[in-house]
């Protein structure tokens, strides 16, 4: 009860903390030095015949600059996929439990048929996203999500069971939003912090539309039209986060030069890569793998398991518990900016995973001694989102930059992804199938011990990898 009474007040306190913080003046400035991007002391030290050193001014007027656009490029991209989220998770809110399809829940087949044109498309987004030019990336997100609000509005004008493959359509297009929004945001010095921002989004996005949801049904929306109304309610916010995310400059030399060039990649270039690297990089898909699926179990079925723990499915229950979690994933995975050494910060994301699947066990353990439900699910979302958020933001963004292999860090994901949620159908039907009559906790627990042990052995076997001579933090070569 104490435990639980102390989380429930985390949110505002450490809310309102990190308000004044970032109303300081100072405060992008120190993030700038400690990550290097100031560098006006040393070049301004340095003449050289025939060039006159920039003044004060100038100087300081350039570093304005680089703060407007990684502040900027920060809050577009986690305004643009915390918006994205409106048109995909808030139906989990409702529990359609005025129809059944052969003996499954009408949600069971709703949550199945989203997941599987999801995971298609994550297998599309591996050609489409690795090969995608800049200058149509903007203009592609908006359309995938236009799409995907049509699905929508299709899925509450259509009646029940026939609307479930709308509900398919709502998933197809926005499967390949993260990867439009990540590649604006790769290849640079300060890549974690922008990661960490935007996987901040989804992961109090998923909380947060479902709270919308929730609102929507309690204000008398029917639940196959609450969906569309949420989607439309986020529509304006979404242009104007993707407007902004496609002014963000790309990145400079010194960018380059610290973490390699990204670039487009062909079919050669991807079967090239797996080749090199192919043991290390399966048993990181497959510790991804075991993690979305759990992490799409939790997000997907928040209600039936809070209702499980004995706990309100009430919004602000929904809301509280992720705030908790995202700040903490995002202070822990977003630190791994201040390390400068590729092949140091490959290792420490590593461990950061590792940590995540202790802190699962340790809630696992500690809700067999009456540990409670509020403070269970905020643990098992920490042990949970640590190292999905690492494979997002660190993992592969270091790999390549140790490696100045030639690739971009989307392939990688959607590698990941694509195999994470194909996954995460499967676990779908086999418990649609075989446990539709149960209660669900149960099958959530047995989940979770499966996902912590198997985790630990990949993350074993990939830290034995690639803890050998096969990488060394190659030195960009110097063209002439």
């Amino acid at each position: 009860m104490v435990c639980s009474q102390f989380l429930n007040t985390v949110p505002q306190t450490i809310l309102s903390s990190l308000r004044r913080v970032m109303n300081e003046p100072q405060f992008v400035k120190r993030l700038e030095d400690c990550v290097n991007l100031r560098r006006t002391g040393p070049q301004l030290s340095q003449k050289e015949p025939g060039v006159t050193p920039p003044d004060a001014d100038q100087a300081s007027s350039r570093n304005s600059d680089q703060s407007l656009w990684a502040a900027g490029a920060m809050l577009a991209a986690f305004g643009t996929y915390f918006c994205m989220y409106a048109f995909r998770k808030p139906f989990t809110a409702a529990q359609f439990t005025d129809v059944t399809v052969y003996g499954l829940t009408f949600k069971s087949v709703l949550v199945t048929s989203q997941v599987i044109g999801y995971s298609i498309s994550k297998f599309i987004g591996i050609k489409v996203i690795s090969e995608m030019k800049a200058s149509r990336r903007a203009q592609t997100l908006l359309g995938l999500i236009a799409i995907s609000e049509i699905a929508l509005i299709l899925f509450g004008a259509v009646p029940p069971p026939w609307n479930a493959v709308f509900m398919f359509m709502n998933g197809l297009p926005l499967g390949m939003v993260f990867g439009l929004v990540m590649v604006f945001l790769e290849g640079r010095r300060v890549t974690e912090a922008l990661s960490a921002g935007l996987c901040a989004s989804f992961i109090l996005a998923d909380g947060a539309t479902k709270s919308v949801g929730a609102w929507l049904l309690e204000m008398g929306v029917s639940e196959y039209w609450m969906p569309a109304a949420a989607g439309g309610i986020f529509t304006i916010p979404l242009i104007i986060g993707v407007t902004m995310l496609a002014r963000t400059p790309p990145p400079n030399q010194l960018d380059v030069e610290a973490r390699s060039e990204r670039v487009q990649m062909t079919r050669d270039d991807r079967w090239l890569l797996m080749r090199k690297y192919g043991f290390g990089l399966t048993m990181l898909v497959v510790m991804y793998l075991l993690v979305t699926i759990l992490r799409s179990i939790r997000a997907d079925f928040a209600t039936e398991i809070w209702i499980g723990l004995g706990e309100p499915a009430a919004p602000r229950t929904f809301t509280s518990s992720e705030i908790i979690v995202a700040l903490g994933v995002v202070a822990i995975n977003g630190s791994m900016v201040w390390v400068r050494d590729n092949k140091k910060a490959f290792n420490l994301s590593l461990l950061t995973c590792l940590a995540g699947f202790c802190l699962l066990g340790s809630a696992l353990i500690g809700r067999s001694f009456g540990l409670g439900g509020f403070a269970f699910m905020v643990m098992v979302g920490l042990g949970l989102y640590l190292p999905y958020v690492a494979m997002h933001a660190t993992i592969f963004e270091r790999l390549l930059a140790m490696t100045r292999e030639k690739g971009n860090v989307g392939f990688l994901m959607y590698l990941a992804d694509s195999t994470g949620y194909l996954g995460y159908v499967g676990c779908m039907l086999f418990k649609g199938v075989f446990n539709h009559q149960g209660q669900f906790l149960p099958f959530f627990t047995t989940a979770c011990w499966i996902t912590c042990i198997l985790s630990v052995l990949c993350i074993a076997a990939s830290m034995r990898y690639f803890g050998g001579r096969r990488l060394t933090d190659r030195q960009p070569v110097s063209s002439t």
